[in-house]
């Protein structure tokens, strides 16, 4: 079989198709890590989010409530650490996987992400065991006995 047969054949098989999405040939690493950074990242606006919204519950209660500085210094490490992680995902993402003399500085960066996720994590536990009973959120009813 020529070369040029092997080609038209090849290119029958993955004609229209996304070249990422090829399940013959290597896995584009590059292309795995950007997602998964990507999915990271998202997953960390979702948290920052969170508290976001926490922080500013914990504000309405005011300096009356019982974990009100320990909440305020604690949502305040979160949001820090949580910056701090997407920088360092967004630097894994713009640098290239495949070049050998990055890596181990990716390797350092995709550690220190990590391990920033895990303190980020420990610390929104111990938010939620202080809690935030109110948030302001609803209006408040007055129930009156019929």
């Amino acid at each position: 079989m020529t070369r040029r047969v092997a080609e038209r054949r090849k290119s029958r098989h993955t004609k229209g198709m996304n070249p990422h999405l090829r399940t013959n040939g290597p896995m584009n690493i590059n292309h795995y890590a950007t997602k998964k950074s990507v999915a990271e990242s998202m997953l960390d606006v979702a948290l920052f989010m969170a508290n976001v919204t926490q922080l500013k519950a914990v504000l309405e209660q005011g300096t009356s409530f019982q974990y009100y500085t320990t909440l305020i210094v604690l949502i305040s490490i979160s949001l820090f650490f949580q910056v701090v992680i997407g920088i360092l995902l967004i630097i894994t993402a713009r640098l290239n996987l495949n070049d050998v003399a990055k890596q181990p500085r990716l390797n350092i960066l995709n550690n220190a992400a990590t391990a920033l996720i895990f303190i980020t994590v420990i610390i929104n536990i111990f938010i939620t065991a202080f809690g935030v009973q109110k948030t302001g959120l609803y209006p408040t009813r007055n129930f009156r006995p019929y």
